[in-house]
């Protein structure tokens, strides 16, 4: 996949409106991160600019996934993930028949994030699994994702550890200690406080540059 370019400060705000959320599995029980599709959105945008240059396949895959952007933009899930009434089939049937592409893969996240708009988290899980990727945006972005489903539908402890290893796999000071700062909160919920205070101070002493670094020591003091 092309490397996307993000810009610095409307990420840093998105993920600053997530630090702020203390009790996100309870507060927010329908809402998934918005980080994952504003991160996605862009790399799709970036793999529209550059179809001109890449083989007809991934230009016709391409062509399909972005023919949905507007129903997931505007919030209407439903018609992004199975398509209208016209040319647009869906993100699941992009992912299904554009198999082997960039967009068929990215088109696993989008259908799978509509999925959790959706509140059909069970359903999202395998989804979000299914995406293949190793860039440092989206790649631990989806695992998040799939991080906060789990927590939906009940697995909490999976969700820590699925949260915990997007913070891992992002490393560094935009994402992971939002992810981590999840886990954590899970993991207080959970009684296991040691593990907890493992990921709050992950954030104090390796991602001590970020915005959430400058007041995670309430985190660490509540759980010692």
């Amino acid at each position: 996949m092309a490397k996307q370019e993000i810009k610095q400060e409307q990420v840093l705000n998105m993920e600053e409106a997530v630090s702020r959320s203390e009790a996100f599995i309870n507060k927010n029980k329908k809402v998934i991160s918005a980080i994952v599709a504003a991160i996605i959105v862009v790399v799709a945008a970036g793999m529209l600019i550059s179809t001109f240059v890449v083989k007809p396949r991934e230009q016709k895959a391409a062509e399909a996934l972005f023919a949905g952007e507007k129903y997931f933009q505007n919030g209407d899930y439903e018609t992004a993930l199975n398509g209208d009434q016209y040319e647009y089939a869906g993100f699941e049937a992009v992912a299904a028949d554009h198999k082997g592409t960039k967009a068929g893969n990215l088109a696993k996240a989008y259908a799978g994030i509509s999925l959790a708009k959706l509140g059909r988290y069970e359903e999202a899980i395998p989804m979000l699994k299914a995406f293949k990727g190793n860039d440092e945006m989206v790649a631990p972005s989806v695992l998040a994702a799939l991080g906060n489903c789990y927590a939906q539908v009940g697995d909490e402890a999976k969700a820590a550890a699925t949260l915990v290893k997007a913070a891992d796999k992002a490393d560094n000071n935009l994402l992971s200690p939002a992810y981590l700062i999840q886990a954590g909160q899970i993991y207080e919920k959970l009684g296991k406080n040691g593990e907890a205070l493992k990921a709050y101070n992950e954030v104090k002493t390796k991602y001590y540059l970020s915005i959430q670094a400058s007041d995670i020591d309430k985190y660490i003091e509540r759980v010692k």
